[in-house]
């Protein structure tokens, strides 16, 4: 029980509290730099080795150097007491400002320290890389999945909590169900998000996505080509059960039904964006409370 409740404090006030952390030491935001704890030599700091973000641009780090060596590191690094060295620090956020600091030859750099479990910290660390500008969507998407998957949290939390649409989470996610071949593609920018979300659902999504790439396809030519009617399969080849869902609807459907206190199902078209939403009520009251809800009562 107490995991849990630890779990859930990160998205509550805890995350709030340090998002503005991360939001105030970001890189990308140098306008209200926080005021840091202390300066402390860069031997004495140490990334952390759960972060998962594995690479660094060594053009964009050089770049980052550079402004440094001029002006220094403005926005201070969020750290820890390294749990298994008390005279080291880990850092929580802020590891590209370290290794530029170190290629601009800064002895010491400005810290907050934080005390964090492992938990929080790897939670931290994945919302500073989901913040990240060049951050390509698959990735994005595998971000938000780790703080569903390993934290409980909801979507609907996460785009709180973010700053992010519901429906942009909810959509990105969707990315994850595609072959791994497809979400390569995305990954390496052959093609876009738009193209990819096209693709849901499609058995034949790996074709398709070759011959988006190869024939050099708008969006809008690629949903027009996964709607256009295919032959039909003889009536021995077709399944006679139910179309299968996929998680991201399964989870939509129970986060909306627990709000609700409703029985929730969604029904999406194969290869379609269009779907149908169907809520069962078990009494008039429940039907009366869902009218107010709408109505804004």
């Amino acid at each position: 029980m107490a995991e849990k409740t630890n779990r859930n404090r990160g998205l509550g006030r805890g995350l709030s509290a340090l998002m503005s952390d991360v939001t105030a030491t970001n890189d990308a935001n140098p306008a209200a730099p926080a005021k840091p704890d202390q300066m402390v030599p860069v031997d004495r700091i140490r990334p952390n080795p759960d972060q998962p973000r594995r690479s660094f641009n060594q053009d964009a780090l050089e770049e980052l150097a550079a402004s440094i060596r001029e002006k220094g590191v403005i926005q201070p690094l969020i750290v820890r007491t390294d749990p298994k060295d008390p005279a080291l620090f880990e850092i929580v956020a802020g590891e590209r400002r370290w290794r530029a600091s170190q290629i601009a030859k800064r002895h010491e750099v400005p810290v907050i320290v934080r005390e964090f479990t492992d938990s929080e910290v790897l939670e931290v660390a994945i919302v500073e890389n989901i913040q990240r500008a060049d951050l390509n969507p698959i990735d994005e998407a595998a971000g938000y999945r780790q703080l569903i998957d390993r934290f409980g949290h909801t979507q609907e939390q996460l785009a709180s909590a973010l700053g992010k649409s519901r429906s942009h989470i909810t959509n990105l996610m969707r990315l994850l169900t595609l072959p791994q071949a497809v979400q390569t593609h995305v990954v390496e920018g052959r093609m876009s998000a738009g193209h990819a979300r096209a693709l849901i659902g499609r058995d034949d999504a790996e074709a398709l996505a070759r011959k988006v790439i190869a024939e050099g396809l708008s969006v809008r030519e690629v949903e027009k080509l996964v709607k256009a009617p295919t032959p039909k399969r003889p009536a021995q080849n077709r399944s006679s059960g139910p179309a299968r869902k996929d998680p991201d609807t399964i989870q939509i459907e129970k986060e909306l039904g627990a709000t609700l206190k409703m029985d929730v199902s969604i029904d999406h078209a194969e290869g379609q964006e269009s779907g149908k939403l169907t809520l069962r009520y078990k009494s008039l009251e429940q039907l009366d409370d869902l009218l107010r809800l709408l109505s804004g009562g």
